[in-house]
């Protein structure tokens, strides 16, 4: 089947039915693989070697999509041509774009992040990883893949070295998680399925300071001073609760984000943004 001068082969049933399954947590979990959806979190993956398997194009869109084509042909990774209706199998979003990729799980171990690599810790795919850890993300009991995904994007804007999300928060695979991270889950490292204890102590023991977002009390966000400057891990809570008091008790700083107007609080991404913005601004003037 062709679309213009593109050909496209198309995908066998088994084919299509082993991308389907990836809807499934527990499939992804199984096959260690996931679904991305859209243009520019699949451009984002097909520029890491080795993480993209297959990319599926819907034929209606496989002329507006040529130049991820010609990526997925550049770095040998296999593609299809499929219809609306089968495409449409593989994404639960209301309008999409026209692609999507099955990629290979990234996430990373906790100690190769860190730069604590031993023999028998695997290293870090990814291409951004810093030699000294200075800003990091830790998410704690964030069940919402909608602010996962943004707090990620938000990582990556601000130059964060990694995001770490507990073992008890969502799974970073999530099709809304990685859709809301818009390409970033593909430029820093991620850790996943970590204890928040053991997140906060390595983080500590690898010279950062810890920083927990508290709305109800703590320290002002704009009077941390210098203390801004120094490395450091912010831990954010839960969307409606925030974070348990014996978490709360790890941190060096509670830190509140200040609020002039009449909201009664921030979203967690919102609050994740502020925050990292005034780490990276910090740092960046102090270097």
């Amino acid at each position: 089947m062709t679309v213009a001068s593109i050909e496209l082969p198309e995908p066998s049933q088994a084919v299509l039915r082993s991308a389907r399954a990836l809807q499934r947590r527990q499939e992804r979990k199984d096959s260690q693989k996931f679904l991305v959806e859209g243009r520019q979190a699949v451009r984002e993956a097909l520029r890491l070697p080795g993480v993209v398997e297959a990319v599926y194009f819907r034929w209606d869109a496989a002329i507006d999509n040529s130049d991820l084509l010609d990526l997925a042909k550049a770095a040998g990774v296999t593609y299809y041509g499929v219809s609306e209706q089968n495409l449409a199998t593989m994404t639960d979003t209301v309008t999409p774009q026209g692609v999507v990729a099955v990629a290979n799980a990234i996430d990373v171990p906790l100690k190769a992040v860190l730069g604590k690599t031993t023999k028998n810790v695997e290293k870090p795919k990814k291409k951004h990883r810093r030699k000294d850890v200075s800003l990091v993300v830790i998410c704690a009991q964030v069940r919402d893949p909608g602010n996962a995904g943004t707090v990620i994007r938000c990582a990556d804007a601000f130059g964060a070295d990694a995001v770490i999300l507990s073992s008890d928060s969502v799974e970073v695979y999530n099709p809304k998680t990685v859709r809301a991270s818009v390409g970033s889950i593909f430029h820093l490292p991620i850790v996943v399925g970590v204890d928040l204890t053991e997140a906060i102590e390595a983080c500590r023991a690898a010279g950062m300071q810890i920083f927990a977002t508290d709305g109800a009390a703590g320290t002002d966000l704009t009077d941390l001073d210098a203390d801004l400057e120094k490395p450091t891990a912010w831990v954010m809570g839960n969307e409606s609760w925030g974070l348990p008091v014996e978490h709360l008790a790890l941190a060096d700083h509670t830190v509140a984000v200040p609020i002039y107007g009449q909201a009664e609080s921030l979203n967690l991404a919102t609050a994740a943004a502020v925050c990292l913005y005034a780490s990276a601004s910090a740092q960046r003037a102090s270097s």
